[in-house]
């Protein structure tokens, strides 16, 4: 089965040592992204809605360089470090993903790979 390295470039996590995503034939497995910019630095630190809205961002443009969109995720994985941001997520589900939703995992951690970092989202999604 053919293995691919998803990139974008810029890549903010080059510094990191750790990949974008993979696309192992029709199945895409994207890294955790959070709410930072091309170039690295992380947006809205204090609003959670800044940083919730550049993470499902960064997610899109991941997918796409993979072949897939947002339409073709079938799992998401949401870390949060405050769970009262629930109904937020909710309401963002409904705006960046279409039905049938994907199937999703929230959790409440208690930091991200920085202090300032409030929520996190890895998926899984099919190529088109």
């Amino acid at each position: 089965m053919k293995v691919d390295q998803i990139r974008i470039d810029p890549d903010p996590y080059e510094p990191y040592r750790l990949s974008q995503g993979f696309r192992v034939g029709d199945i895409l497995f994207i890294s955790g992204q959070t709410g930072i910019d091309e170039t690295g630095e992380l947006v809205g630190i204090g609003d959670f809605d800044a940083q919730a809205e550049q993470t499902f961002r960064n997610l899109a443009r991941v997918l796409e360089a993979g072949g897939s969109s947002l339409k073709d995720v079938v799992k998401v994985t949401i870390f949060l470090t405050d769970m009262t941001k629930f109904p937020k997520i909710v309401e963002l589900r409904g705006t960046w993903f279409t039905p049938p939703y994907p199937a999703d995992t929230i959790v409440q951690v208690q930091s991200l790979y920085r202090p300032e970092v409030e929520i996190e989202i890895e998926a899984i999604a099919v190529a088109r």
